[in-house]
């Protein structure tokens, strides 16, 4: 017999005090660097040999780490940084987002983790008031958008079976416009349902258009055709950053007894902003609703608060059965965060939300998020008096897209490839109806006019 080594869990004091030490440069970085995208032969060269039986110096590692692969990422965190949706975690988030990795927190029960649990939840009560949610809404944190999605529609695609009467073969179907998120459609491919694809209006998915899109088509609502079972809509599309007309979908789907999903993960942060509230209004009578915070929240990754109005039919759907899982499904308080997901490890990754809302309060927030739509107001302005610029659409939320007048294709990468090597900031370009487009997304408030305008320089 061999006795198990613990050498690897031994106390390590030099070890934690070079990993801290680490840390605390990291954080202290004002602004934080953009830093390039890695060579993967020069990565492989400083990688080879390093995972061996005998293992290495850990100042040797660590040095590794920032000298070579920590400078191979672009930091999605610096204020320079205005690609895709950017993230900017505060420090007391990422802070506490060690306490978390520290602490083993297995966040999959009541039992295991009530304390912890009580905190998320707190978190989720904040954001279900902010949508208008009734009181019995709640729900769970997972990794992403894409979990939230696919979670929350797993779960509408089940509880129209049963008002159904149909099976897993019958051919199901979910409205969405055309400028639905991929991870949508995606989710689609992976529970078995169709897309019941809407035009849109200006970008926009309407009540108007799902009605007139439902009556023109007679299997729609008949159970032994394909018939439309939800909606998704979508607070804040990803490219343009514009909120359906939640109000009228709401309407729709309430006359039709339809499942309404909101997909928030990068606009519903908007919530908390008083200057664009009024955009989402209906949201109140989502049946589920994704929000990423380590998007506009300003969590680290990976966290994203999925709501449920009545948790009780996501639970129907997502509790695992299994005699080692019987002790976690009792009586009293009990709430089992992995039975809202299709998950069943996790950790309890709203925790770092929970400590900066705490240390920070909301108003901290709502000033946080109005600077990003600010800004994109007033870059949109600056583009608008531009001779050789042209904006592509009034900005709803903090994504502003343009073009620049006379570019090709091939252009327009050059100069996303020019401005990262020369540091200046961090902006890939997007399409537009079949053209390539520039585009900026806001969120850091960090970010500045001066900025903007130096990147905007570079296009003269």
């Amino acid at each position: 017999m061999f006795a198990a080594p613990d050498r690897m869990h031994r106390p390590d004091n030099q070890l934690v005090d070079l990993v801290f030490d680490y840390m605390r440069e990291r954080l202290q970085y004002n602004p934080v660097p953009l830093d390039h995208p890695g060579d993967g032969e020069h990565l492989r060269r400083h990688l080879d040999g390093l995972l061996n039986a005998h293992g290495n110096n850990p100042a040797d590692v660590l040095k590794l780490y920032d000298h070579e692969l920590s400078r191979a990422v672009i930091s999605a965190d610096s204020p320079r940084y205005l690609s895709f949706i950017p993230c900017a975690p505060t420090k007391a988030a990422l802070l506490f987002d060690m306490v978390v990795s520290c602490a083993s927190l297995q966040g999959i029960s009541w039992l295991e983790a009530a304390g912890a649990i009580a905190a998320e939840n707190q978190v989720l009560r904040l954001i279900a008031d902010r949508a208008g949610l009734p009181e019995s809404a709640g729900g769970t944190f997972v990794s992403g958008g894409s979990a939230g999605n696919l979670s929350a529609l797993v779960v509408a695609r089940d509880t129209a079976r049963r008002r159904l009467g149909v099976g897993p073969e019958a051919r199901l179907r979910i409205a969405v416009a055309d400028q639905v998120h991929s991870s949508v459609k995606n989710t689609f491919n992976i529970i078995g349902v169709e897309a019941f694809v809407v035009p849109t209006v200006d970008r926009r998915f309407t009540g108007e258009a799902l009605r007139a899109a439902l009556a023109a088509d007679p299997t729609a609502t008949d159970p032994s055709g394909s018939p439309v079972i939800a909606v998704v809509g979508t607070a804040g599309t990803t490219n343009e950053g514009i909120v359906d007309d939640l109000q009228g979908l709401s309407e729709v789907t309430r006359e039709r007894g339809l499942w309404f999903h909101v997909d928030g993960a990068y606009g519903g942060a908007g919530l908390f902003a008083p200057s664009v509230r009024e955009r989402y209004n209906g949201i109140e009578h989502a049946d589920s609703f994704v929000v990423d915070p380590h998007k506009w929240l300003f969590a680290p990754f990976d966290c994203a608060a999925l709501i449920y109005r009545n948790p009780q039919l996501a639970r129907a759907v997502h509790t695992q059965d299994a005699s080692y899982l019987d002790v976690l499904h009792t009586e009293g308080d009990e709430w089992n965060p992995t039975d809202y997901a299709y998950h069943l490890t996790r950790r309890a990754r709203g925790l770092p939300l929970w400590f900066s809302l705490a240390v920070h309060g909301t108003d901290a927030y709502t000033d946080a998020i109005e600077t990003g739509l600010a800004l994109a107001r007033d870059t949109a302005g600056v583009i608008r008096d531009s001779d050789h610029l042209e904006l592509l659409h009034d900005p709803q939320l903090s994504a502003v897209c343009f073009r620049r007048k006379g570019w090709t294709n091939e252009d327009y990468y050059r100069w996303s490839q020019q401005l990262l090597a020369d540091q200046i900031g961090f902006v890939t370009p997007t399409g537009w109806d079949g053209e390539t487009v520039a585009r900026f997304a806001f969120l850091h408030p960090g970010t500045t006019m001066e900025m903007v305008n130096e990147i905007l320089d570079t296009m003269k």
